[in-house]
């Protein structure tokens, strides 16, 4: 049997990222990484080292940690994540903090193509007094959606369909999304952890903007009069998505720049005349 040390200074060089070699041995052990810092001395059981190989091998091969260990934090969050949703990412918090910021008391918000109820569930645990909505196309996401808010205990009503099909007739003061904004012929699409994730949640027609042009023209229908439409984008598609915008019966567009300080969520008020 080897030590811990031995075998995470191994697996380091093998990813090339101690981290990420500490969060695998941590779900092969079931411990946090500081549990670590006090055993690194301790021999691991053969049939421990054999799993923890397993998953480096995975690794290696550049399948996500997160759909190795099955979780992904968001938020504070601990969120079940598997190959049919969207890894959530740092960046989309920026669309939680800007939802927050426009949501009234007692408000009604939906999240369009909720994936792991990332988005949602965080605007539900900073807000409990908001009625949060939340669907996606893809039945397994919002499996496991839904098995997240019972989880953290959260109040996020769930619906299955295509954009604001489930929810004809009802009226939102804030609806979110991070939908798909990929170009479809983007080679990224074929490199790194994005070969792994579902690509109906990541490209969206020749110029990516597909859906996102489908959920502006479907918006006024859902938005209460002065509500708010906010969508993530592409860190190059903050003009155009801008533009999306510059018709009645919308105002005061505008789009917010992430922490690495590229264009990340563009939105705009619904002002109906």
């Amino acid at each position: 049997m080897t030590d811990i040390r031995t075998i995470l200074r191994s697996a380091s060089h093998a990813l090339g990222d101690r981290l990420e070699a500490e969060l695998l041995l941590a779900h092969t052990l079931g411990v946090n990484r500081a549990w670590f810092f006090a055993h690194a001395d301790d021999a691991l059981p053969a049939g421990e080292e054999t799993r923890f190989a397993e998953f480096v091998a995975r690794r290696v091969k550049g399948e996500p940690v997160a759909y190795i260990t099955g979780r992904r934090d968001f938020w504070s969050l601990p969120l079940e994540v598997t190959p049919a949703t969207l890894i959530p990412r740092p960046e989309t918090e920026l669309l939680v903090e800007l939802a927050l910021a426009r949501l009234p008391e007692g408000g009604r918000l939906l999240d369009l193509g909720t994936g792991s109820g990332a988005i949602a569930l965080a605007i539900a645990k900073e807000r409990p007094d908001a009625t949060v909505h939340a669907l996606d196309a893809s039945e397994a996401a919002l499996v496991v959606a839904q098995r997240n808010a019972r989880a953290l205990g959260l109040r996020v009503s769930f619906f299955h369909g295509d954009w604001f099909a489930p929810v004809a007739g009802e009226r939102y003061d804030i609806v979110v999304s991070n939908p798909p904004y990929i170009e479809d012929a983007d080679e990224h699409l074929e490199k790194g952890d994005l070969r792994f994730e579902p690509r109906s949640a990541l490209s969206s027609g020749t110029d990516g903007l597909d859906d996102i042009r489908r959920i502006v023209t479907g918006a006024p229908a859902h938005l209460t009069s002065e509500g708010w439409l906010l969508f993530e984008h592409g860190y190059n598609q903050g003009a155009v998505s801008r533009a999306l915008f510059d018709v009645s019966p919308w105002k005061e567009s505008f789009t917010a720049r992430d922490l690495e300080d590229r264009d990340r969520v563009t939105g705009a008020q619904f002002s109906p005349r």
